[in-house]
């Protein structure tokens, strides 16, 4: 028999508070069983916890980590599950690219004034250290 967790034990075992795990609950993401008045999970709900912290760990978003999650129940063979996060871990590529452009952008910049203001202190005889 798999293992079930309550929202306790799964809450541990994954490093989250049980309150993630219900906000995931009423998002759609997972569905528990009822034992009576008890939700339990199973080794099925703490595998897609695990690809949905996984996911938001790297930026996506409930959307985004639903639909992928929703593909795995409609495609035995995963084909469509995985074209769907090929694309999206793509679109995720290009926003973070173009992210860290502006901010190479933006040191770079900073960089620059920062040099120009000690230019300026130590041309004034201040020195740069008690700014």
């Amino acid at each position: 028999m798999d293992k079930i967790y309550s929202v306790t034990e799964l809450a541990r075992d994954l490093s989250v508070t049980p309150r993630t795990i219900r906000f995931y609950e009423d998002q759609g993401l997972i569905s528990p069983q009822r034992a009576g008045n008890t939700r339990v999970y199973t080794h099925r709900d703490r595998a897609r916890m695990i690809l949905i912290l996984r996911g938001k760990q790297l930026g996506f978003s409930l959307r985004d980590i639903k639909e992928y999650l929703d593909l795995y129940a409609l495609d035995a063979t995963q084909t469509e599950q995985v074209q769907h996060l090929a694309r999206k871990a793509r679109e995720r590529i290009d926003m973070l690219e173009s992210q860290l452009q502006a901010v190479k952008t933006t040191l770079s910049e900073l960089k620059e004034i920062e040099r120009a203001a000690l230019e300026t202190l130590t041309e004034r005889g201040s020195a740069p250290g008690t700014v």
